[in-house]
């Protein structure tokens, strides 16, 4: 196979830009760097498009190797021809070529091996050839009875004989083919109750759906329901359809053997096609659903970590609790820890009054300017009680019901206790929940991505394809925004291009041994950061107020004398330019025309365009360009929710059915997919992400089953 060329085909590049792309891979570069750096390259292809290639080449050059590995086993048995040679050529599947390699595979133990053993293939290879006429095959049979190797009568040999036609037929990878083509088009998916007691999985106790219709998400949700023992699941197929289907393929009818072989048919259906090809079925089914849950994941990740960072504020955070209180941290604009404590405002103590007394005197002594609330246990009862509270304070306070998936497991990790040793567990969770808030990505990407909550069936799932997948989002949302070198955590660091964890733990050595890094170029000097590392990372990597200006820009160091070129042509101060911006950059070179400039400078225009950006707005956060959170002065109870009322709420999740909204009563509401706008999707995720400021209307409340249905339609965006 021409890779270069299946691949230009599949993503609509030219082979010119594959084959870079391809290149730029094997050489090591990391996608982000390809991404960013290499853009005249690929032809500015984005993070994901890249990604997507670089699965897709894996895949097929593993599948390459397989059709070569399969090929030389079938030579070196001397069974290859012509039309094998090329039925493996053709393979655009590891299960084609699997199908393929069925007949020449070393088998266990079979029913059809034994009878082989027994000396009855060349009655199995006589009976199927359907040359026999007017014979009695008993008669035939007879010359195959031999007791010393376990052939006691003629049923016997028959029985043999069928069990070798059986195994014939179901190593066919053409009847394999036209079986699963049949199973994709009319195939059902049944599941039935295994227990009869109430459960989550009710709605599949007596269910099915058509194979080629089975959405992802019913997929995954059936699995588990059968993993926990509480459904029996099963894939059905009109079985006289296929019988015939094989009928045709392997019978010719008016021998002698034509109905012996047709109840081989039968057999070989039944006992090993049929099971063999519903295992297939449903494990293909569950591949694609798991591929669907982790692509929804990494689709509802990457917005929440590129939340806009609430800068420059003191944030008062709240992790809530019953028993124990409601812990307490405060933090200011730089992230530092200045106070900690806990306060009772819930039951079963419901010291409202003194609780509210204690935040109110910290509101005024640490001047704070939001309160971050934890959306876990208790939440409800202390978003009322800051709601209420915060009215009664000197100053305006906002606050913001924040996601704290994950703040536990940092919390007890190794990473926390080596970040806030002198804390308890519950008083890390708080400092985390502030910070959240105040830089969503530098706390998130302390927590491993899986944890965070923003998916569907992510615990079941394959977690090392999970783990690939959402570091990747993480690496491309650390990448797009940077990091100050001087201030970066480890777990920042990693995530940059080119830096293993060994290496983020040099970095902030170096720095600590030295003061902090005063240039860029200082990063050859690290332990375990070579030429290559450096290439990849530097770009990335920011320094504000250091010994080069640019070294606090996107500009990688490899262009520096294409950026000095640019503003020397135009007359810009490289200083005044990288502290306050080249104002009027980018029309001065649109009116001189790009290319030439680009020509003139040295590079190409897309590195140029960057470039422009880069010195029009220094240091700049791409974040800061989002809409900002929705912050808060109330909240209400689910049961003032009324039908047709009309809210705000922002889009906490995403999956395959809908969205769920928070609309400020705790208990987020759901938009089912139909309800989000007039016009048909596919996806809620062609509409909507994770962070989305959206207006709604209350459909129906179900307080008991605290289920909330809402609708986007007919509402005013």
């Amino acid at each position: 196979m021409d890779i270069t060329k299946q691949l230009s085909l599949e993503f609509s590049m030219s082979e010119m830009h594959i084959n870079n792309v391809i290149n730029l891979i094997d050489d090591g570069n990391t996608i982000p760097f390809i991404a960013r750096y290499r853009k005249e390259m690929h032809g500015s292809c984005d993070d994901q498009k890249l990604r997507d290639i670089f699965d897709r080449l894996t895949y097929i050059r593993n599948l390459e190797k397989r059709k070569e590995e399969v090929t030389n086993s079938i030579e070196e048995q001397g069974k290859m021809t012509e039309e094998l040679a090329e039925a493996i050529s053709k393979a655009i599947t590891l299960a084609e070529v699997e199908d393929i390699y069925r007949p020449y595979k070393q088998k266990r133990k079979t029913r059809a091996s034994v009878a082989k053993e027994k000396g009855l293939e060349p009655l199995a290879e006589l009976l199927f050839s359907f040359t026999l006429k007017g014979v009695d095959l008993n008669e035939i049979a007879k010359e195959y009875v031999d007791s010393e190797k376990g052939v006691e009568t003629v049923e016997d040999a028959l029985q043999g004989a069928s069990d070798i036609i059986a195994e014939i037929i179901s190593d066919s990878a053409e009847a394999r083919k036209l079986l699963k083509e049949l199973i994709d088009k009319t195939g059902i998916i049944r599941s039935v109750a295994k227990k009869e007691e109430d459960s989550v999985y009710s709605m599949y106790y007596d269910y099915s759906e058509a194979v080629k219709k089975i959405p992802s998400h019913r997929i995954l949700a059936i699995n588990r329901g059968e993993n926990e023992e509480f459904l029996k699941v099963t894939v059905e197929v009109n079985e006289d359809e296929a019988i015939k289907i094989l009928n045709n393929l392997f019978i010719t009818e008016g021998s002698s053997s034509t109905d012996f072989c047709k109840e081989s048919v039968k057999d070989s259906y039944s006992r090993l096609i049929f099971p063999s090809l519903e295992r297939e079925t449903r494990s293909n089914l569950t591949e694609k659903a798991d591929e669907q849950a982790i692509k929804m994941f990494g689709s509802n990740l990457k917005p929440l970590l590129m939340q806009p960072p609430i800068k420059n504020k003191t944030v008062l955070a709240v992790d809530p609790a019953y028993r124990t209180g409601c812990k307490l941290a405060i933090v200011d604009g730089n992230s530092k820890v200045l106070f900690t404590g806990v306060i009772y405002p819930t039951p079963p103590q419901s010291k409202i009054a003194e609780s509210e007394k204690t935040v109110l005197g910290l509101i005024d002594k640490y001047e704070i300017d939001c309160i971050s609330v934890g959306n876990g246990t208790a939440s409800k009862e202390a978003e009322i009680f800051v709601a209420d509270t915060i009215k009664k304070a000197s100053r305006p306070v906002t606050y913001m019901v924040v996601n704290e998936a994950g703040a536990s497991v940092y919390s007890a990790s190794k990473l926390g206790a080596e970040e806030f040793p002198d804390f308890d567990v519950s008083v890390r969770s708080a400092v985390s929940i502030a910070r959240r808030l105040q830089d969503p990505l530098s706390e998130l990407v302390k927590i491993e991505p899986k944890s965070i909550g923003v998916g569907q069936y992510q615990h079941d799932v394959p977690p090392a394809r999970l783990n690939e997948s959402l570091t990747g989002v993480v690496e491309d949302c650390v990448n797009s925004v940077g990091v100050d070198l001087n201030t970066a955590s480890v777990s920042l660091l990693k995530y940059i291009a080119g830096v293993s964890s060994a290496t983020a733990k040099n970095i902030v050595a170096f720095r600590e041994e030295n003061s902090g890094f005063k240039s860029r170029s200082d990063l050859k000097k690290v332990k375990g950061l070579g030429p290559k590392a450096f290439l990849q990372c530097a770009g990335f990597l920011r320094i504000p107020n250091g010994k080069t200006p640019l070294d606090n820009t996107g500009v990688h160091p490899e262009s520096y004398d294409v950026a000095k070129k640019l503003l020397s042509l135009f007359e810009y101060s490289e200083k005044e330019a990288t502290k306050t911006g080249a104002d009027g950059l980018k029309s001065k070179v649109e009116a001189y025309g790009i290319e030439k400039v680009a020509t003139e400078c040295g590079t190409g225009v897309p590195t140029l365009i960057d470039i422009i950006g880069e010195l029009e707005k220094p240091g700049r956060d791409i974040r800061d360009e989002l809409p900002k959170p929705m912050l808060r002065t109330d909240v209400m109870d689910m049961n003032d929710l009324k039908e047709g009322m009309i809210l705000t709420g922002t889009v906490r999740n995403v999956i395959d059915f809908g969205v769920f909204v928070d609309i400020v009563v705790h208990q987020d509401g759901l938009v089912h997919i139909s309800q989000i706008c007039d016009r048909y999707i596919k996806h809620p995720s062609e509409v909507l992400k994770v962070g989305d400021i959206v207006k709604v209307k209350v459909m129906s409340v179900d307080v008991a089953k605290k289920r909330i249905s809402l609708t986007m339609k007919e509402v005013e965006q």
